[in-house]
């Protein structure tokens, strides 16, 4: 890994003699200053369009020949009539013929010879005149590629990792789907850099983990670095469908005629029991996380529902023991591109962050904080590093409140049972509603007004220790911040945007590639409370979080919940909440059983990560003034230096 530069202070004590001196001993291309920003210099209307077949290796549709995915690219002519070679920005999508990519679900299109004409999104027109080639890879058995979808496995991430070597002089391509005629990369210079939403992006993580030469980068946007933690979560089911109704979905005609062995493998791979089998440890780009050389650039919506937050925390972590760079935004959308709902900046980033890792560029973007939260919609602050420093874990305790289910967080340990029924019919914003309400479906317990502010950074965990009535039990938890507030409406179609008439330009145009979007702009709710962080288990998953087993019922089990990770600030005069309940309408499946669970308050903790840790926790429920010497480090918000937009984006 490259050591980072710093910044040099230059005192204002230079002479004009001292100048013109130092000018004297200069030569031409010494006294002329690196370039900081890639310029929009080269004509994307006479670009060259190109489609090239990559070869995978493998034969997963099973007709006796290699697999071949279809790669189209768009580059500059200039740096090709020069000589010179340029980098690549890759976007692997399963999504470019069936579903679309963006927020207008744009599909590629293409000419009467089979080059491409309209690439989705605004990559190409952005920066192929800026000296980048863009390539959007069709993954094996959609669009037009040979072979067949796994979902995450090991014919998805060769399809791109494939690219990646062909691009690096490593692999072999050629000019049509079936013919012999080889097609070279010798226009690049194999540096890499991978960007994607959502199944792209997971691509990208996957590809990383390989640990693949010439990826230089990649921008995993709302991406799944576990594809077990998508369907399930320590044993409970997230979807009432497995990883082959996703297959089908995707795949191109000659794919599903080809590929009914590959959709049999993910049935049998993929059992609805929850346990962790082969294929899923096969889709555990976290478990590999050790290969990473790449840098990344992640950026997640704190209320995403689709791929949740559980695939943050665990993969940033492992990032970070490997010293991979990073750099992380967090918004508090759903499952939405930065591209629609932070627009001006993004772009601005994004050019900056590829011309850093791709270019070479010294613009000082790594020497910048590390992550951007969103605060308010359409307010962000930013931290030098995330988790910022001086954040600690604090051991909080439920205990019994005056009502049954209506209980006290704080630091001393609780006493006695609580107790409550499995209703399926409920969610954890009805729990959240009646909070204060003694109901028998769920347990709450809640700090005092804070009197101060409270920022929790991290991932949580509550460990519970509970006896079930019958042999199968699912558990929910949840953290909530108890207060008014305005927020995007997640919940809302557009994830917290709304889609607007007027379209703004990014990047050059022609007739068949326009590089105008439409805009998009906050879509907020007003509330009383907000879930900060979530986490399910299936109960009977308790002695290995991969395997379940039948409970006994009568008997006590310990069992801890991760919790996803999030950035969240509970203001002064709200409270905290941790919520305890069973299934999370919409959000896991019920269990076989209808339980009623009875918690043991004594053996039942959560560890919440505070800025500050257990004495800020402290010092907010108690309302103690004085300021915590790791409080004071990084804990607090620092107001972001740039103008900010808004924005949005469909799958």
């Amino acid at each position: 890994m490259p050591k980072r530069t710093r910044f040099t202070t230059w005192r204002p004590l230079a002479t004009a003699a001292t100048a013109a001196l130092t000018a004297t001993l200069l030569t031409p291309a010494a006294a002329e200053a690196a370039p900081r920003e890639s310029l929009p210099v080269h004509s994307y209307d006479h670009a060259i369009r190109e489609a090239v077949w990559v070869d995978t290796g493998l034969d997963e549709d099973r007709d006796g020949r290699t697999d071949r995915v279809a790669v189209d690219i768009v580059r500059p002519r200039e740096p090709a009539q020069q000589g010179r070679k340029i980098p690549v920005i890759m976007d692997a999508s399963p999504y470019y013929s069936c579903c679309g990519r963006g927020n207008e679900s744009q599909r590629k299109t293409y000419d009467a010879n089979g080059d491409i004409v309209g690439m989705p999104l605004f990559y190409d027109n952005y920066f192929v005149p800026r000296g980048y080639a863009v390539v959007g890879v069709d993954l094996a058995g959609t669009n037009r590629s040979d072979g067949c979808v796994d979902v995450g496995g090991r014919s998805d991430i060769r399809s791109a990792k494939a690219v990646v070597d062909w691009l690096n002089g490593r692999g072999r391509a050629y000019t049509t789907r079936t013919g012999g005629e080889r097609a070279e990369a010798d226009w690049t210079n194999g540096r890499t850099g991978m960007i994607g939403k959502s199944w792209d992006g997971t691509i990208a993580n996957g590809v990383a983990a390989t640990g693949v030469e010439g990826l230089e980068t990649i921008v995993p946007i709302a991406a799944i670095s576990s594809w077990y933690d998508y369907y399930f979560t320590q044993g409970a089911p997230l979807y009432d469908s497995g990883p082959d109704w996703l297959s089908h979905y995707v795949e191109s005609p000659d794919a599903r005629a080809k590929c009914a062995a590959v959709q049999r493998e993910l049935v049998e791979g993929a059992p609805r029991t929850g346990d962790r089998t082969p294929l899923w440890t096969e889709r555990d780009y976290v478990r590999a996380a050790e290969k990473v050389r790449a840098s990344v650039f992640l950026v997640h919506g704190m209320q995403d529902l689709n791929v949740r937050m559980q695939h943050v925390g665990p993969w940033w972590d492992a990032l970070a023991k490997n010293g991979v760079e990073r750099k992380i935004w967090l918004s508090q959308t759903g499952h939405v591109d930065p591209f629609d709902f932070r627009r001006a900046e993004w772009v601005k980033t994004l050019h900056r962050w590829f011309d850093h890792e791709l270019l070479g560029y010294d613009n000082g973007i790594d020497r910048e904080p590390v992550a951007d939260i969103e605060r308010r919609p359409d307010q962000w602050v930013t931290s030098a590093t995330w988790p910022p420093r001086g954040t600690h874990t604090a051991t909080l305790r439920p205990a019994r409140g005056p009502e049954p289910g209506v209980g006290t967080l704080g630091l001393r340990r609780g006493k006695g049972t609580e107790a409550f029924t499995d209703d399926p019919r409920l969610s954890e914003t009805d729990w959240a509603a009646r909070v204060d309400t003694s109901t028998p479906d769920k347990v709450g317990f809640v700090t005092g007004p804070l009197t101060r502010d409270l920022r929790l950074s991290g991932s949580s965990e509550i460990t519970v220790t509970a006896t079930p009535s019958t042999p199968t039990a699912h558990l929910s938890a949840v953290l909530v911040d108890l207060g008014p507030d305005t927020i995007r409406d997640y919940a809302d179609a557009g994830e917290g945007i709304t889609t607007l008439t007027e379209r703004t330009c990014w990047g050059a145009s022609t007739a068949g590639d326009s590089s105008c979007f439409k805009e998009t702009r906050a879509r907020t709710t007003e509330v009383d409370f907000t879930v900060v962080s979530r986490g399910w288990a299936d109960l009977g998953n308790h002695a290995n979080s991969g395997k379940g087993e039948p409970l006994t019922p009568g008997k006590r089990y310990t069992i801890t919940l991760d919790l996803a990770a999030t950035d969240h600030v509970v203001p002064e005069g709200h409270r905290l909440a941790l919520i305890v309940a069973g299934t999370d309408r919409g959000l896991i499946d019920p269990p076989a059983d209808t339980p009623t669970l009875t918690l043991d308050l004594a053996r039942t903790s959560a560890r919440v990560p505070f800025a500050g840790g257990t004495a800020a926790f402290a010092r907010a429920t108690a309302g103690s003034h004085a300021e915590p010497r790791e409080a004071v480090l990084d804990g607090v918000d620092r107001p972001s230096t740039t103008p900010h937009r808004v924005p949005g984006e469909a799958r």
